[in-house]
């Protein structure tokens, strides 16, 4: 028996891809997520992002078996919680500066969520991957900073509204584009929490 047949099939893909660099890899990452929010999901080829690149079909091929495979291995190389590590002593302060840090990239995010939005509704592996690229990780860091207010006494636990904070912030990312031409900026998501969320939660 020879040692490819001994390691098996696993061990067999997983030295084809260890030939790429890590450094590689995400340049065809950036490009596939690039193309998607430039083209929209659906226009996006293995074709295409092969030369953009610059490298063969079958190098893509090989690594990611199909195009969704290969966008949710792009997705989840990107993840961020770009809320973490806001800490101002207050509720409010620490609401008001993940306004200040969701405006910093809420266009590139929902130019991404925008164009991903029919295919990830129709393939559970890319919804997957968008949830913990793009998702969880941010409802989990706005979780957290609500739990520091409670544990503070400056929101009872049991307040209706805590619920639904992430949804509020998700809600505005997502829609602001369709009503109004263009992306939650800091400003606009500052404004929000100040005359929206810090209500709702009884904070001024």
């Amino acid at each position: 028996m020879t040692s490819q047949a001994a390691d098996g099939p696993d061990s067999v893909a997983a030295s084809r891809r260890s030939k790429l660099t890590p450094e590689r890899e995400q340049e065809f990452f950036d490009a596939v997520l690039d193309q998607i929010r430039e083209c929209g999901y659906d226009a996006v080829t293995m074709e295409g992002v092969a030369s953009t690149t610059r490298c063969s079909k079958s190098t893509l091929y090989r690594q990611w078996k199909t195009k969704p495979q290969f966008v949710a291995a792009a997705l989840r190389s990107c993840r961020q919680v770009r809320f973490a590590g806001i800490d101002t002593g207050s509720l409010a302060g620490d609401l008001r500066e993940a306004a200040r840090a969701g405006g910093q990239w809420a266009g590139n995010d929902t130019q991404l969520l925008q164009a991903l939005g029919h295919a990830v509704m129709q393939d559970p592996e890319l919804q997957r991957a968008l949830r913990d690229a793009l998702v969880e990780p941010e409802v989990a860091a706005l979780k957290d900073i609500l739990r520091r207010g409670v544990e503070r006494g400056e929101v009872p636990p049991d307040h209706p509204a805590l619920e639904f904070v992430p949804a509020q912030f998700y809600g505005v990312l997502r829609v602001r584009p369709v009503l109004d031409g263009k992306y939650a900026d800091a400003d606009f998501l500052e404004r929000f929490v100040e005359a929206a969320v810090l209500p709702a939660l009884g904070l001024t």
